[in-house]
């Protein structure tokens, strides 16, 4: 078959040449997908007709009728839409999939056998292809067959266990933190697997699940109880193993130090200038306040409430304290550090206009990433891709005819 790569530009990011069929939806494979994207992978949306992916009805739902949630997700990909309850749908994706590199999915187990493209199948009909499968708990084991979803993971994997202060219900991260690991950890597997290609020409199963990703983040709880048994309680923002290390009240609102060590701790001691503090017996060492680290927390709690938070910080900073200020989401988004580094993005969206996003957190020194392309609109690449994929016209408007395809033209 013809190659339908494009050529790889000079300068261009590290995946560029790499072609992705992303068949998942929601939010961790789509992560996935941009994440390969924006370090210069082709990577091809493939939505399902009439509605095409959950997440564009996921509010808030902008005045254009777009949804923020699924743009925030989707972007640098061209996309498609087929309707692959029609034999026309199949033999497009079919097509895909003979020459692509990677595709990705998040369906329950079987679904794709029942389409006929297990990877078995796909893997004798293209054996470079890597096949990368998110689902709630992985592919074997004895609840590979249930869904998954990020609160169910966080309850299973133990973060809720130890999430909120002591005495709180469970509760979750404010953040679906395994659904977003999980899609993370997607794009490592791919990326690995894409290296080990690049020697032997041969794809593979790449396979990771929201259980996994949830348990991955549970290193510190694990450790304590794989060593005696200990099981570590709810503390709030406190760390378990060193003190002071949370969050505090200021003046006007809150920060986070981290005297994690003794010199860190000797360092905010000094500052603080509190009588008696250097010399108390109980916080002589880690373990002593840890023992008794909420009466250390109040002793700390009543000098911070003498100052704003942005004076502490100057404080700190001259004495190289490691401190920060607990921000909302609008002083993170327009915070000079995250905007340095291009955490903060922008695209131009056909319909919603201007639309900011999160950057991809890793940068090279060789080779460009880039977030020029904003989330597609439903079908808005179809014709283009199937060109690429040796389809005329006479056969697209077959394909509309019959209902495996649909396109969406941009309003002039």
């Amino acid at each position: 078959m013809t190659d339908t790569k494009p050529a790889v530009a000079p300068g261009a990011g590290p995946l560029a040449g790499m072609r992705v069929i992303e068949l998942a939806h929601i939010m961790s494979g789509p992560i996935c997908g941009m994440m390969l994207a924006d370090m210069g992978a082709d990577v091809i949306k493939v939505e399902k007709i009439p509605n095409g992916d959950d997440c564009r009805r996921f509010a808030p739902i902008l005045p254009s009728g777009e949804s923020a949630s699924f743009m925030i997700v989707n972007r640098n990909k061209r996309g498609i839409a087929l309707n692959l309850k029609t034999d026309g749908g199949k033999e497009v994706l079919g097509k895909m999939l003979a020459s692509a590199d990677v595709v990705t999915e998040n369906y329950r187990r079987g679904t794709m056998e029942k389409l006929g493209m297990g990877y078995e199948t796909l893997k004798s009909m293209n054996p470079g292809l890597i096949y990368c499968a998110i689902s709630g708990y992985g592919r074997s084991g004895p609840m590979a067959d249930k869904g998954g979803f990020d609160l169910i993971a966080q309850g299973m994997s133990g973060l809720m266990s130890m999430t909120g202060e002591p005495g709180q219900a469970p509760i979750k991260a404010g953040s679906p933190v395994t659904d977003i690991n999980a899609g993370i950890l997607a794009a490592l597997g791919i990326s690995a697997a894409y290296a080990r290609k690049q020697t032997t020409g041969l794809g593979q199963m790449v396979d990771t699940s929201l259980f996994e990703a949830g348990l991955q983040q549970m290193y510190w709880a694990f450790a304590n109880y794989f060593a005696d048994g200990t099981v570590l309680p709810k503390a709030g923002s406190a760390n378990p193993t060193s003190a002071p290390y949370q969050a505090f009240r200021t003046r006007d609102g809150w920060i986070n130090i981290g005297a994690a060590n003794q010199s860190n701790y000797e360092r905010l001691v000094g500052v603080l200038d509190i009588p008696g503090l250097a010399d108390d017996e109980r916080f002589q060492s880690n373990a002593g306040r840890l023992r008794h680290r909420e009466a250390l927390v109040e002793i700390i709690t009543a000098r911070l409430a003498e100052r704003t938070t942005d004076e502490w910080l100057v404080t700190f900073d001259e004495i190289g304290l490691p401190s920060g200020a607990v921000l909302g989401v609008p002083q993170a988004s327009s915070h000079e550090q995250a905007i340095a580094r291009g955490m903060i993005v922008e695209t131009e969206h056909p319909l919603a206009g201007p639309m900011r996003g999160i950057g991809l957190p890793i940068h090279f020194s060789e080779g460009t990433t880039n977030a020029s392309r904003p989330a597609p609109l439903l079908g808005q690449h179809t014709g283009e891709v199937l060109n690429e994929y040796g389809f005329d016209d006479a056969r697209i408007q077959a394909l509309k005819d019959e209902g495996a395809i649909l396109e969406t033209e941009i309003p002039a």
